[in-house]
């Protein structure tokens, strides 16, 4: 089976990419291991939620994902309140102010996976799924790529790119050197009822103890994203239902109050993932698979989502270059998407050793410099325009 292209991994990132490509002209295959789960015939919340940028929504909505979207599930985020550890530094962003409709819009994960592969399932001809399935081997030649799948199939491809996440096995195969560290932290996660309206405000607390984000949710409901560190993320998880709402009510300075819990609270590691190259001969890497960075700020699928817009415009943009695994075609996409990356990586990872230090003199800076931003609306929008992307 022969395959101008074949993506490892169909995820959200991997899923999306394929779906953005089908007006290229390329045959395309698409490898995921696990079937994706279909929506619960409940009203009941996935506890983990997205906050999808203007500039990721844009790119949704151009491939007919975005409005396969239940509107009733998403709550748009109008601003946003951000305060430091000494309750009273804090800076606030607001979308009047930027001139956009919203900051971000809030979504849960199994609503726009759901999405992503409705939209790649109503494609005709192309993309060849294989799903479930499960790659074995990778042998790279010259003028393509074989990979090998453990039923004994075998794919030809021009181009194979790892959409595998974090831990990507793709990137393995490759043999590409990774500079990674873990965080020793806890990403806690639940959704909660709530007495007092959020009026569509996101809301972040840099504590002592971790990450506070409260997230609005439709109707009176909010989205809690808790990174904090593993001994602590295991006592919350531990807390009974009443216990871990006046925890969060407390700890979210009484922003909020009767929270109800509505989603049992869940845990993922939290990693700093750098890869020294994004390319290699007949191979690219997007999404978690090409970099992992705290949730802190909220961009990790937008980072993925914008590797994946550059790829499709360099694929679709080609011209009379009939081979997209060319060398030169891939280096375009890693010089394109290195700076935006190394920028993400170098902000998440330096606010998170920021404020995880006790130094009072840092504290003192650190939550100095959140007022002084807060101050000066030419930093602030620069702040912004880049999250709005």
């Amino acid at each position: 089976m022969k395959f101008d292209m074949v993506v490892i991994g169909g995820g959200l990132v991997g899923a999306s990419l394929v779906t953005a490509l089908k007006a290229s002209g390329l045959k395309t295959a698409l490898i995921e291991s696990r079937e994706p789960l279909p929506l619960p015939e409940d009203e009941s919340w996935d506890s983990r939620v997205y906050a999808i940028s203007p500039g990721s929504i844009g790119f949704l909505h151009d491939h007919a994902i975005w409005q396969r979207m239940d509107a009733s599930r998403v709550a748009p985020v109008y601003d946003m309140a951000v305060f430091g550890d000494d309750s009273s530094s804090h800076i606030q962003f607001s979308a009047y102010e930027a001139g956009m409709a919203e900051l971000a819009c809030i979504v849960e994960n199994r609503q726009l996976q759901t999405a992503v592969w409705t939209a790649l399932q109503s494609q005709n001809g192309s993309p060849e799924i294989f799903c479930p399935a499960q790659c074995a081997a990778i042998t790279w030649h010259a003028s393509h790529a074989e990979i090998r799948l453990e039923d004994g199939r075998q794919l030809d491809t021009a181009l194979v790119v790892g959409a595998d996440g974090v831990n990507s096995w793709v990137r393995q195969q490759a043999n590409i050197a990774v500079s990674r560290h873990p965080y020793q932290q806890n990403g806690v996660v639940a959704n909660f009822s709530t007495g007092l309206p959020h009026r569509n405000v996101a809301h972040q607390w840099f504590r002592r103890d971790g990450v506070l984000a409260l997230l609005p949710l439709p109707g009176s409901r909010i989205s809690m994203v808790w990174s904090t560190d593993d001994a602590h993320a295991a006592e919350l998880r531990a807390l009974s239902d009443e216990q871990l709402c006046r925890h969060v009510e407390e700890a979210a300075s009484h922003t909020f109050s009767e929270l109800r819990l509505i989603t049992p609270p869940a845990g993922f590691p939290l990693n700093f993932v750098h890869v020294s190259s994004l390319v290699k001969p007949r191979l690219v890497l997007v999404g978690d698979a090409a970099h992992g960075i705290h949730p802190l700020a909220g961009q990790g699928v937008n980072l993925g989502l914008r590797d994946v817009r550059k790829l499709a415009e360099i694929l679709n943009d080609r011209g009379l270059q009939a081979d997209v695994g060319d060398f030169t075609l891939l280096r375009r996409y890693e010089c394109a998407r290195k700076e935006d990356i190394l920028a993400m990586e170098l902000v998440t990872d330096g606010l998170q050793k920021l404020f995880i230090n006790p130094d009072p003199t840092l504290a003192r800076l650190r939550n100095l410099g959140l007022e002084i931003t807060n101050r000066l609306p030419l930093i602030k929008n620069q702040l912004m325009q880049h999250a709005l992307s």
